[in-house]
């Protein structure tokens, strides 16, 4: 609101008298969310629930700081990998973390720390043919 409220009229006319004006323009239609309820209406509020809200935001839908959901995600490319039809789609899927443990090793990422390294693609390759592992990590 640019407009000062004009001397003599009461607040509530002049906000009443804004709003009817900019609907009448029609600046409230197509608005996101228009015509829907509210998220969380009617329910009880947690105490700090704009944080733990800004949080799953910020950290997607885990909840898990940066390093921890990177471990995650190497067991799942493992097992993945292990999984694979053939060994050229493992030893992608295995190049495809490795290239983003290593970053994350350059990098270092919030929360715990990493503790994991690249993995040994070609051990990998062996274990999916019968071969028991000699070491799941790489040399470097």
């Amino acid at each position: 609101m640019t407009q000062r409220k004009p001397h003599g009229m009461d607040f509530e006319s002049w906000i009443d008298r804004q709003i009817r004006e900019a609907q009448e323009r029609g600046e409230f239609d197509d608005l996101p969310s228009a015509g829907k309820p509210l998220p969380g209406a009617g329910q009880a509020l947690e105490e700090d629930w704009w944080i733990k809200k800004k949080v799953r935001e910020e950290e997607g839908a885990t909840g898990l700081p940066p390093s921890l959901l990177l471990r995650k995600e190497a067991e799942s490319a493992k097992a993945r990998a292990l999984a694979a039809p053939t060994d050229e789609d493992a030893r992608a899927i295995i190049e495809a973390i490795n290239a983003r443990i290593l970053d994350a090793l350059r990098k270092p990422l919030s929360g715990p720390p990493l503790n994991l390294m690249p993995f040994n693609v070609e051990e990998l390759v062996r274990e999916r043919k019968g071969s028991p592992p000699t070491s799941w990590l790489s040399s470097r």
